[in-house]
């Protein structure tokens, strides 16, 4: 298993798509199978969010300062899918707005991983070096370990509220 942080950033982001695809091919009136998708598409957004904001995105401000405003951009578009994860997981799958606020949020989120992916990634990529980008996947790895599963859990909004206003 590589530890480069963008391979493993782009593996998360393959397994956050296709929880999104799963989420539309569920249908119209499966609740119970939506109420499973968006579980673990919660799951899965609250540990890559954790990850992004504790490890990648201050280690990368730190190393590359002409990427500042990609990552400032970055921070702000997980606010707002931290928010709308955070309504979601106190909805029930039946909820009126469940299946809108979770179209929402994929569609939000889609964004910021194709902006990521053709635009921040390969600035990162030619800007760190091997070696550095090893050692950031490797604290990625670390810290997923002890990463929030559920928004609800103590602290995991707190810490994204503070890292955008610090």
């Amino acid at each position: 298993m590589s530890t480069d942080a963008i391979v493993l950033l782009k593996d998360e982001h393959k397994q956050i798509k296709k929880a999104f695809r799963d989420f539309e091919k569920a249908g119209e009136k499966a609740h119970a199978a939506k109420g499973k998708v968006v579980d673990r598409i919660i799951e899965l957004l609250t540990v890559h969010t954790y990850i992004e904001n504790e490890v990648m995105y201050p280690r990368v401000r730190e190393l590359l300062p002409e990427v500042e405003d990609d990552v400032l951009e970055s921070y702000e578009e997980h606010h707002v899918a931290d928010v709308l994860v955070m309504e979601l997981s106190t909805m029930k799958p039946d909820d009126e707005r469940f299946t809108a606020k979770t179209t929402v949020l994929i569609e939000n989120v889609e964004h910021h991983i194709e902006e990521e992916e053709d635009e921040w990634f390969p600035k990162v990529r030619e800007g760190l070096g091997r070696k550095q980008l090893q050692e950031l996947g490797a604290a990625m790895i670390e810290a997923r370990e002890k990463a929030p599963r559920r928004p609800s859990q103590p602290g995991a909004l707190k810490k994204t509220i503070d890292a955008l206003t610090s």
